[in-house]
Formats: structure tokens, C-alpha cells, sequence
């Protein structure tokens, strides 16, 4: 097989690139490869983990995305590069009786841009990787949400004999997403005794944890949205422990540098990024976080033909700052490379100029009705503090952006936005 321009990955920013080429220049020119069969907006992770969102109503499959949008789905993980040749190395699809369902292929390309994103960086605290769960993945989310049941179930047959008994949930990173995610589990909870779990008090019985190393959550954003997010978490009853040090975590509790321990009997890991360990196997150049170092352009140091974007790529933007590991980049960087392809299609001269990230502001989802964060003015240095509705629809919009763009015309978009703003005007829960 060979494709012109080879993407590696279809997440948010490798999608968005290979269907907006697949409409322009066809199945024969872009191939899309990944090593899922569909296709899920990270940040919705955290309601599929919750039971508010169903994956099989919101994942999108490659194969149909590939049929609608004109480029061609590879199905398999990355596991070689031949940089001189331009030759990937696909690796074979088993099934978990370990029964082959494709092999060992390779895919000759004229382009290649690397768009694998990011996965969790323990820092070396012992247990973490083996105690905790992070939400990188579809089967990350689908596993907390299995867990999450199992654990109800039991404690609210206990409930009788235990008055005490309930669900201790820590959860580890005050960043977006561990704010999310203890704001969707708080919202989820208040609807379990619908589904069966009589005995359970909700806003007692499921105990919520959050702890974050700075001194504030949310610290890269303003303090002011740190402050709200703050006290909507402590008006749902979660607790929130700044500056703390995790040291250790056992499989039913963890610990801090304080000698503080927080019974767990499901943790999820939320405290850190880094590159996939793979990309050292490429030999391609790495900074010192495992990403693969690019220029302004977005190209591969020492590797002609090569791109990388999105959280595995270090990119320093025009003022000399590390472009951030976040959904905004990656979209901005997509329609950057589209515009380099399609210039290099057309045989027009290559961009003079390089990529620089605009920082739009951050939106933080605090469940189905509330949200707060910051909007970043025209002027430098200048942003508005948003909440409430007024946010949250600002909120849908970005994931109906994503959609509208992976999907490919309006009406699309249209349907979608009346499906996702029927679906989500009750809140409900999936736990079957």
C-alpha cells in the first residue's frame, strides 16, 4: 500500500486533517491510520466514565468517517518507521483468543504526519500505574464506569447492615479533567437510586476526593475560574485538598507526603501528560518529555516528509513558548498542515510563515447545565470570565465544531446539534 500523505493517529487534530485532505483529494491519496475502530472527542471521556454519555451513541466510526469523508482507514498500531525508504510498519490485529484478524502490513508514504497524542505520566509514584485508572481511552472510561457499578451494587446491598457503608472515589489532579470528572460523577450520583440502588444516599454515600499538588485547582487558568470552579465543587460536596504531595497508593487507599491517607476504592489518575513510550523506537529526535521535535513548520527535525502535531509533537511557537498539550492546538495545527498539503498539491510555493498557536481561552464543564472559564480577547493579554448557560452552550459548541468538521457539511452539524441538545437535556445515567 502507499498514500501520498499518511496520518498516524485519529484523534481530535489527526481526524480533523484527514478528513478535511480526504474531501479535497480522495481515498487514493490520504490514509488515516489508527489502532481503534472508532473515534471518540477526548474530552467527552470523563462523561463515559461518569454514565452520562453512552460510547455507542457518541463514538464515530473511521471506516464510516473514511466512507463519507474520501480517505482510507488503516486499521493497526504504528510499531516501525524506515525514515530513508518512507515505509511504515502496521502491526497485525488479534482478537483476545489470540486469533489473527489482519497481519503484519506496510504502508509506503510520500508524506507522514505523526498526531498519536499523549498518554498519563505517573512521575514514579509507586502504585500509581497499578492502582489507578487513567481516562486516555474509550476502554480507560468504559472500565472506571464498570468498576463504578460493581462497587455501588455491592455497597448498597451492604447498606442495610453498614449504615457507612458507600463509594470512596479519589481522583488525582485538579486539572480539567479531574475538575470534570468529579463534577459529572456528583451529577451522575443523584440519579443512581433511579436505577435500582434504593439504599444509597447519593450525596453522602459516594464520596468524592480531589487532590492537587499546586496550590490552586486549575492553576494554568485564571484564578478567578479556579475560585468559581472551586466553590461549585464544595457546593456539590466534593472535597478538595490543594497541595498535596501523592507518595504511594495502595489498592484501597492513598497517601500523601504528609502522612495523610485517603481511602480509594477507585482512583483515577488525572495529574500528568507524556508522549507515548513508542516514538523512542522511531528514531526521530525527542525533547526531553518524549515528544518529537518539530520546527515552526511543524516538520521533523532530520526526517524530510515528516510532521508531527497535537500532544506528541514539541512545538515552540513564534515567541519561543512550548505550544501546550490541548485540543485548540491540535485543531489549529490541523487546518495549518491542511493548508500546507493543499499548497503542495497545487504546486504552489511552501508557507513562509511559521505556525503560532492562538490562545482562544478554556471552558470547563461542571455536568449537563453549568460551566466556567476564561475567553481570551483580541488584545493581548485581555480575557472575559464566563459561567452559566451562556458557557455551557459555548462548551457544546466546541465538541459540535469537532463534529462539524470530522463530518463534513452543515446539515450534519444541524442534526447533530438537535440530537446532542435532546439527549443531554436530561441527565442520565448508563450503567448496564
Amino acid at each position: 500500500m502507499r498514500g501520498e500523505i499518511v496520518i498516524v493517529g485519529g484523534g481530535a487534530g489527526g481526524l480533523e486533517l484527514a478528513s478535511k485532505l480526504g474531501r479535497k483529494l480522495g481515498p487514493s491519496k490520504v490514509f488515516l491510520v489508527d489502532s481503534r475502530l472508532s473515534h471518540i472527542w477526548k474530552p467527552s471521556l470523563h462523561e463515559v466514565a461518569a454514565g452520562t454519555l453512552d460510547i455507542h451513541q457518541e463514538g464515530l466510526s473511521y471506516q464510516m468517517l473514511a466512507h463519507d469523508n474520501g480517505f482510507s482507514f488503516v486499521y493497526g498500531a504504528l510499531t516501525g518507521l524506515d525514515k530513508a525508504a518512507k515505509r511504515l510498519t502496521i502491526g497485525p490485529i488479534r482478537t483476545p483468543q489470540d486469533e489473527e484478524v489482519l497481519p503484519e502490513r506496510t504502508l509506503e508514504f510520500g508524506a507522514l504526519v505523526i498526531a498519536v497524542g499523549s498518554t498519563s505520566n505517573y512521575f514514579g509514584v509507586p502504585g500509581a500505574q497499578e492502582y489507578t485508572i487513567s481516562l486516555n481511552a474509550t476502554e480507560d472510561a468504559e472500565r472506571f464506569r464498570l468498576q463504578l457499578l460493581k462497587l455501588l451494587a455491592r455497597a448498597d446491598a451492604r447498606k442495610p447492615q453498614e449504615p457507612a457503608a458507600g463509594v470512596d472515589i479519589v481522583i488525582i489532579g485538579g486539572g480539567a479533567t479531574g475538575v470534570e470528572l468529579a463534577a459529572e460523577l456528583r451529577e451522575a450520583s443523584a440519579v443512581y437510586t433511579t436505577y435500582g440502588f434504593q439504599h444509597l444516599r447519593p450525596q453522602q454515600d459516594v464520596r468524592i476526593t480531589l487532590l492537587e499538588g499546586a496550590p490552586r485547582i486549575l492553576a494554568p487558568l485564571p484564578e478567578r475560574v479556579s475560585s468559581a470552579a472551586l466553590k461549585l465543587l464544595h457546593e456539590r460536596g466534593i472535597k478538595v485538598v490543594n497541595e498535596c504531595r501523592v507518595t504511594s497508593i495502595a489498592p484501597d487507599q492513598v497517601s500523601d507526603k504528609n502522612g495523610n491517607v485517603y481511602p480509594a476504592d477507585l482512583c483515577v489518575w488525572a495529574a500528568g501528560i507524556r508522549a507515548p513510550a513508542f516514538l523512542a523506537t522511531l528514531g526521530l529526535p525527542l525533547a526531553k518529555g518524549g515528544q518529537i521535535e518539530v520546527d515552526g513548520f511543524l516538520r521533523v527535525k532530520d526526517a524530510p516528509g515528516i510532521y508531527a502535531m497535537g500532544d506528541c509533537a514539541a512545538c515552540v511557537d513564534a515567541e519561543g513558548k512550548m505550544v501546550p498539550p490541548r485540543a485548540q492546538a491540535a485543531h489549529q495545527q490541523a487546518d495549518y498542515l491542511l493548508a500546507t498539503f493543499l499548497r503542495a498539491q497545487r504546486g504552489q510555493a511552501p508557507q513562509t510563515k511559521p505556525y503560532t498557536y492562538k490562545d482562544y481561552g478554556s471552558l470547563v464543564s461542571f455536568g449537563q447545565t453549568t460551566t466556567v472559564g476564561s475567553l481570551m480577547g483580541s488584545l493581548k493579554g485581555l480575557s472575559w470570565f464566563v459561567e452559566g448557560f451562556f458557557a455551557r452552550m459555548m462548551y457544546v459548541s466546541l465538541h459540535l465544531m469537532h463534529h462539524a468538521a470530522v463530518l463534513g457539511h452543515v446539515r450534519t452539524g444541524v442534526l447533530a446539534l438537535a440530537r446532542f441538545l435532546i439527549k443531554r437535556s436530561t441527565p442520565q445515567v448508563k450503567l448496564h
